[in-house]
Parts: C-alpha cells; structure tokens; sequence
C-alpha cells in the first residue's frame, strides 16, 4: 500500500524537486521509502508502505532493459501465480513482491496487462520507448487516482493535495461538485471537489501520449444469472469456496496482520475464515460508543471468543469532533458519511499491533444487504396504488407524528409512500440524498444556483440503471451502488482512515471472482422479500450462530443526532453561522437557521444534512480559502 504521483510532459524534463513535494503531502500513505524516476517527459514518485517484499520491493521498479518503469499504490494477489507463468515466458525478476509482475505483462501485453491483474491497485506505467504514460485503477474503485490536464501535461496523484504541490494547477471549487456532494454525501467520479481535477473511474484506464490522452473501461460486472440451475446447497458450497479462497490470497504478507470485527454479518464471516486458515490467533479490533443503539461491541466480543482471536476495542465519545481537523485533511475533499469517525479510531487502534487489516466492505453490495433494496422494491409494487389512497395513507402518517420527530417506522413508512410514484432510479437517488434536490434548491442562495448548469449525481445514478445488464429491479439497485456509493462513499471512507495511518485494508468480499460469482446468482440467493444475503448467511451458518446471521443490521453509524442536541450543540451555529461562512454567498442565513432549530428542537432529525455542511465548510477552509494547500493538519480557524 503506498501513494503515487507524477506528471508528464510533452516535451522537456519535470524537476525531481516538484516529485519530491507531491510525494512529502502523502507520506503517511507510505513512510518506510521514497522513489523516484525523472527521465525526459516523465516524473514518477512513490511513497512506499512495505507490506511484501520488505527488502528488494521499493519502487520505481523496471522490466530487464529499464525501458519500462512503475508505480503501484495496492496489491496484486495473484503475483506469485502471474510471476511463475512470466519466469516460464523468459522473464527475469530482479525483486520477490507483486510490482515488478507489472512491468513485465506490460512488456507482453501492453493496455491488456490489466485484465490478468487479480487485486487492488492504482498504478502507473512508464514506457520509455513509446513515451507513452499508462494509468490504471483496479475495477471496483478500492485505490483512488486524481488526475488534471492542462495544455498537453497532465498530473495525476493518490491524493488531490498533491497535484496542488506544482503552483501551474489553480485551486477552484467545482459548484457542480459540491451540488452532488449534498445529494449523495460524497463527490461522485469522476468530479472532484476541485474545478478541473478528476478522479479516474474504477475499472479503467488513462493513456496520455504526446499531450493527448484517452481513457478506456476495460471491465465491466455482469448480472447475467449462469447459475439459475444451482441448488440452495450448492450456491452454499460456492460461497464458502470463493470466501476461502479470497480470504487465503489476502493472508500473503510479509508484516503481521489482524482484521476488523464489528460483529455484523460481513466482518464475521471474513474473521471465521481467516481464523480457518491463518497460522496463530487472528487479532481483531472493534469500535462501540456509549449510547446502545449505536454499539455492536458485545456482538463482537461473542465472535471473538468464539474464534479465540486476539481481540481490542476502543470507545467514541462526542469528544471525538476534536478530531475534525485531521479528518477534513486526509479526505481531501468534502465528505459527509459520519462513520469516518469510528473508522478513523479503528484505522488507528489496529495500526498500534498490525500493519494489514482484513475487513467486510463489500458484501452488502454483493449479496444485496441494505434495506433500501427491500424497501424501493415495495415502493415499485405500490406504483399501481391509487395516488388518493397513498396522499390518504401519508396524511395519517403525518397526523401521528405530529410535529415532533417520527420514529424510525413511521419514517421509513412515509419515504415509500411519498416516492412510490418516481421512477426506481429516482426513488433511489431520493432516499441516498442528505438533501432532496428540492432540498438543495430552496437553501441555495441566487448566486450559487447560478454556478449549475447539471445535475451531475443524479446522472451517474440514472446511467449506472440503465446500463446494467440485470433483469431485475433489486440486482440494477446492487449495480448502481457498485458504480457509485461503493467506490465514491464505502470504499473512500475506508481508503482514506486506513492510509492516515499507515495501515493496509484488504477486503476479500471485494474479490474480483467473489463479486462475479454473486453477480451471477440468481437474485433470489440475495434478496427473498425483507430477508437479505439469503445463500450467504445460510452458507455460514456452518460457522457463526443464527443470532449472529439473523439480527437487524446495524451499521457502522454514529449517534450525531444525540450530539448535535447535546454536547455538540454549539458547533452547528458556531461554523455554519459565522460570518466567515454566511460571507461565502452559499447558502441563505434563514434556511441555515431553520435547518439548525428545528433538528435541536426535536422536530426533525436533521443531523446528516448538518454534518454535510460542516464538512463543506470546514474543507473550504483548509483547501480553498489558504494560498497554499497546509502539508499537514491544522487547526479550522
């Protein structure tokens, strides 16, 4: 795991001294090593965290003739196989890690090399004898790549904060992508935060020759069901297969290694099986606060015990927001999901004993876990209400909550009534959104509505429906969060708590085959009415008990709602009210006013759409507002 960054140019030579500060900016992605290579047109640099190969793996590495250099920010986990078949071929290696294998598939295959690669990755490719830069990022967006072009060069980093480092990239906010980042918690790819810098999408990759470059998608998931046949037993048997086998191929390390354990489904079935094929006790790392709702620990301590691991826990209290200014600079850019928050802390808990960390990511993406998938297909089904009998039936919902808050069902219950009429892809875009595109409108001021032409978030959403190949509404739902909430949201938030730290995040639910081969299940092995991960959970219970497997999902959250009436019910008006803030032209005073009211005066839960507006605008402060991009974490003034 390491940050990479570089710049091509089409004629002359990029300082070795502009490498040297755009790598410095990402360091704690990788502080065992430092790389360079500056040849004509081309500046390559890496910051190495060694986790195989500690002692010939440094990069830039090169093929036999050095005519081909690289830079890998990942793993590859299928380099010892790859490198047998390439030694065979007539290569010579000249380390024993999982880069040098990319030099040499290159040197084979070109832009195909990519398509053997079994892993996650962002890395970029130096053909000397072509000129030609060669960038690309692993197919479900684990490992992020920022990237800027301007009359010919282009620059291109793991973090955005490096590009910035060359005073020739201005430093300008995107209106467009700050309006989706209010209707999806994040900014969707491939926009950044930044006017002009882009983020390359997963699964593709960027060819720069000469000043001019093309990108191309070079995979694509299919939910074209070749398993209908299968049995209940036999798509049980497969799974536990393929989560083995995922699970063995990220136990290749060369430094300790521990996972994360929440005591939800996905965390659990990883842990059981690393504890089945690792050798000693596993070590595993929890979060749990003190308000109940929020707190899985004891769950995670049942597991623990019952895999005998080696297990930790840490507690988050509100006085975690002292964390704030550290957050707002790892990530870069704006980033509303609060459970950055106990990520941060279990990123840092597991870096005090490992150096790599198995986790769950993934598998509600793959086997159709979150709610919203049961619920929007309800909400499809009740389309052919009648629109009377729905306004009747949401009138009553309302009549009860009254003007307080309404509980959780009475909630959820008034969402499918009222969007039951909207398209599935709208419905979806609607339930995601902190703030509804009404929402967003009647808050903006005049003049920032002005800055949009697009919608941009609801776009990606509506052509990752239309383009997927399912036949069903719940897998286009799985296929939309693949192309979006995954790669932009989960896996950013985990990419970015895990690196300020040092510390590697593998997820073997994110395997590449594992993914395929749920992706070509049928949908009922998923989703079976309001039972969710059907084959998956039945596959375990081999392994964990069923008060494990059949528990109402959790999540990762964080009780801001308590905070935010609490002990925390100052910072609301104190940033976003201050006249620092007001002065931006952004949003109107009164909405901000009646947004703040009405949450603290239990009429509304309105925590989410705060704590996206606190980070907007604590990020505007460090990365927009200075002359120059800090090198470090700073105080928010």
């Amino acid at each position: 795991m390491c940050g990479i960054a570089g710049k091509a140019v089409a004629g002359g030579r990029v300082p070795p001294e502009l490498i040297r500060r755009m790598c410095a900016v990402i360091e704690h992605r990788g502080p065992d090593s430092n790389g360079l290579h500056c040849d004509d047109g081309i500046g390559l640099g890496i910051q190495r965290l060694r986790v195989i190969d500690l002692d010939t793996g440094d990069q830039p590495i090169f093929n036999e003739d050095r005519s081909v250099a690289v830079t890998l920010n990942g793993e590859i986990y299928n380099y010892r196989e790859l490198r047998a078949e390439l030694e065979e071929a007539g290569h010579t290696f000249s380390t024993k890690g999982d880069t040098e294998v990319i030099a040499h598939l290159y040197e084979d295959e070109g832009e195909a090399c990519v398509d053997r690669l079994r892993g996650m990755f962002a890395f970029a490719v130096w053909d000397a004898k072509s000129r030609t830069l060669m960038l690309a990022r692993d197919r479900l967006g684990k490992k992020p790549l920022f990237y800027t072009q301007r009359e010919g060069t282009l620059w291109f980093a793991s973090e955005a904060r490096s590009i910035f480092q060359d005073p020739e990239v201005p430093r300008k906010v995107d209106f467009e992508a700050i309006d989706s980042y209010l209707a999806a918690q994040y900014v969707p790819h491939p926009l950044s935060a930044f006017e002009g810098v882009r983020k390359l999408p997963p699964a593709t990759m960027l060819l720069w020759q000469d000043g001019r470059i093309r990108l191309r998608r070079y995979w694509k998931l299919s939910y074209a069901t070749t398993l209908n046949g299968a049995g209940d037993r036999e798509l049980e048997e497969v799974i536990r297969r393929e989560l083995l086998e995922a699970t063995a191929l990220r136990l290749r390390s060369d430094v300790p290694l521990g996972a994360f354990l929440s005591g939800g489904v996905d965390s659990s079935a990883v842990v059981a099986a690393m504890a089945k094929q690792a050798s000693g006790r596993v070590k595993t790392f929890s979060i749990g606060f003190d308000v109940e709702t929020f707190d899985e620990t004891a769950y995670a301590r049942e597991v623990a015990e019952l895999f005998d691991t080696d297990h930790h826990t840490f507690r988050v209290e509100p006085h975690a927001m002292e964390l704030l200014p550290r957050l707002v600079w790892h990530y870069g850019e704006p980033f509303a999901d609060p459970s950055a928050i106990p990520s941060f802390y279990l990123a840092e808990l597991a870096r005090s004993h490992v150096t790599v960390a198995l986790n769950g990511d993934g598998g509600d993406e793959a086997m159709a876990g979150y709610p919203r998938y049961a619920g929007n297909l309800l909400a499809e089904r009740l389309r052919h209400v009648p629109p009377s009998v729905l306004r009747a039936t949401l009138k009553t919902l309302k009549a009860v909550a009254g003007s307080n808050e309404p509980s959780d069902f009475v909630r959820r219950a008034r969402r499918v009534l009222e969007t039951a009429p909207l398209a599935a892809w709208e419905r979806y875009a609607t339930w995601v959104a902190p703030f509804t595109e009404e929402e967003r409108d009647a808050l903006y001021t005049a003049e920032f509505r002005s800055e949009l032409s697009e919608r941009p978030a609801a776009k990606l959403i509506r052509d990752s429906f239309a383009a997927s190949d399912a036949d069903n509404l719940v897998e286009r739902l799985l296929d939309v969060d693949v192309q979006s909430y995954l790669p932009d949201g989960l896996l950013v938030k985990m990419d970015i708590a895990a690196m300020a730290h040092s510390l590697e995040v593998r997820s073997p639910l994110l395997d590449q085959r594992f993914v395929e081969v749920a992706a070509s299940m049928p949908v009922s092995a998923k989703s079976r009415g309001r039972k969710s991960k059907v084959a998956f959970k039945n596959a375990l219970r081999r392994w964990l008990p069923d008060h494990i497997l059949d528990r109402p999902k959790m999540g990762f959250g964080v009780p801001l709602k308590h905070w935010f009436r609490g002990e925390l019910s100052e910072l609301p008006v104190d940033v976003l009210l201050d006249p620092r803030s007001l002065q931006r032209g952004f949003f109107r005073e009164d909405g901000l006013r009646s947004l703040i009211a009405d949450h603290q005066d239990g009429r509304a839960d309105h925590s989410l759409k705060i704590w996206a507006l606190l980070q907007l605008e604590l990020w505007m402060r460090t990365y927009i507002d200075p002359a120059e991009v800090p090198t470090q974490p700073m105080a928010v003034a």
